[in-house]
C-alpha cells in the first residue's frame, strides 16, 4: 500500500511538470487566455446586468467589450508617453549620475590610477537609445496580446447568461441548485476579490502620484502608474515600485541627503499600511492567503509567464482557493492555503 501511494504521489508529481511545461510552451495563447478569465469575473456581472434590463446580449457584450478597448488604449497611449517622456530626460539624469559618481570617488581618497574613468553617457546611453527603438515592437506585441485577450473574452461573455440554464438542464434539480449556488459563489468571491484588488491597487497609485508631486519629485504620474501595477505582485511588488523613484530623488536632489530619505520614508510607509492594514481589513479573513503559498505562487508562476505570470500569481492562487472552499472534498486544501489566523481563533475560542 505505501509502494502505491508513493507511485501515485510521484506520478502526480511528474503530471504536475508536465502541465506545467505544456503550459509554458503555449505561454503565447495560455497567457491570454488567463487574463480574459480574469476579466469575465469583472465584466460578467455588468454583462448580466444589462441583460437582466433587457438589454441584447449582443449589445451588452459590445458596449463592455468597447469600454474595456478604450480603458486599454488610453493604458497604452499614457504608457508609450510616459517612457518616452523619461527616455527624453535621461540625458540630464546621466549627466547628474556622472557628477555624483566623482563626487563620491573624490571623497574616497583613492589614487586616480586605480578606479578607470567612468562615463555615464557612454555605458548607459546607447542602451537607452536602443529601449526606445524597441518600444515600438513592444506596443506592437501588446496589441496583438490584446487582440487575443479581446476574442476570448467575447466567448466567455457570450455564454455566461445561458450558464444558469444548461446547468439546470444537464443536472437533477438537487444536484443542478447545489452546483449553481457553488459556482455562483466562487464567481462572486473571485469578482469581488479582483475588484477590491484593482481599488487597492488604485489607491495605492494615486497616494503615491499625489506624495511624489507634493515632494516635487519627477516623472511622479509615472511612478504612481508603476505603483498601482506592481502592487498586483505580492510581497515584492511594492517594494520594486518604491525603488526607482528613490533613485531618481537621490540623483534629483542631490547633493540634498533628506528629500530621498524622506521619499523612501513616505513611500515605504504608504506601502506598508495599504498592504498590510488596509487591504486585509477590507478583504477579511477568507482570501487571506498563506505567505508559503503567495511565495510558491509567485516563484511558479514568475517561472511559467514571467513578470506577467508574477502579476497573475496572487489573483490566480485566490481563484484556486476559492475554488477549493466551495468544493467539499477540496476544502481541506483551502484551509492549508490559508494563513492559519481563523484557523487558530477557532482552537482558541473552543478551548
Amino acid at each position: 500500500m505505501k509502494r502505491s501511494n508513493m507511485i501515485v504521489g510521484l506520478l502526480g508529481v511528474l503530471v504536475v511538470f508536465a502541465v506545467a511545461a505544456a503550459f509554458k510552451a503555449a505561454a503565447t495563447v495560455v497567457i491570454p487566455l488567463m487574463i480574459a478569465w480574469l476579466l469575465s469575473y469583472i465584466c460578467g456581472p455588468v454583462v448580466n446586468y444589462l441583460v437582466h434590463k433587457k438589454v441584447p446580449l449582443g449589445v451588452a457584450v459590445g458596449a463592455v467589450l468597447v469600454l474595456v478597448l478604450f480603458v486599454c488604449y488610453m493604458g497604452g497611449i499614457f504608457l508609450s508617453g510616459r517612457v518616452r517622456a523619461v527616455l527624453a530626460e535621461s540625458p540630464r539624469y546621466l549627466t547628474q549620475l556622472n557628477m555624483i559618481y566623482q563626487d563620491a570617488t573624490a571623497n574616497l581618497n583613492i589614487p586616480d590610477d586605480f578606479l578607470a574613468e567612468v562615463n555615464w553617457m557612454e555605458k548607459v546611453g546607447p542602451k537607452l537609445a536602443a529601449m526606445s527603438g524597441s518600444l515600438a515592437v513592444f506596443m506592437a506585441g501588446f496589441a496583438g496580446n490584446l487582440l487575443l485577450v479581446l476574442i476570448f473574452l467575447v466567448f466567455m461573455l457570450l455564454g455566461k447568461p445561458y450558464f444558469r440554464y444548461k446547468v439546470e438542464k444537464a443536472f437533477p434539480p438537487d444536484r443542478a441548485t447545489q452546483f449553481s449556488e457553488m459556482t455562483t459563489s466562487i464567481s462572486r468571491q473571485i469578482g469581488q476579490y479582483l475588484v477590491v484588488k484593482v481599488a487597492i491597487s488604485g489607491t495605492t497609485g494615486v497616494l503615491v502620484w499625489l506624495t511624489l508631486t507634493l515632494l516635487k519629485v519627477e516623472f511622479a504620474l509615472t511612478w504612481g502608474a508603476l505603483a498601482f501595477f506592481l502592487n498586483f505582485i505580492p510581497s515584492i511588488g511594492s517594494i520594486l515600485a518604491s525603488i526607482p523613484p528613490i533613485l531618481l530623488a537621490i540623483v534629483q536632489f542631490y547633493p540634498s541627503v533628506w528629500m530621498p530619505v524622506f521619499t523612501a520614508v513616505i513611500l515605504l510607509l504608504i506601502q506598508m499600511v495599504m498592504g498590510n492594514v488596509i487591504e486585509p481589513k477590507i478583504m477579511g479573513e477568507s482570501l487571506n492567503l498563506s505567505p508559503v503559498v503567495i511565495l510558491l505562487s509567485l516563484v511558479f508562476f514568475g517561472w511559467l509567464w514571467g513578470i506577467v505570470g508574477a502579476l497573475l500569481s496572487v489573483p490566480i492562487a485566490a481563484a484556486i482557493k476559492i475554488f477549493c472552499e466551495n468544493i467539499e472534498g477540496l476544502k481541506p486544501i483551502s484551509i492549508l492555503m490559508g494563513s492559519g489566523k481563523t484557523c487558530m481563533k477557532e482552537v482558541q475560542q473552543a478551548n
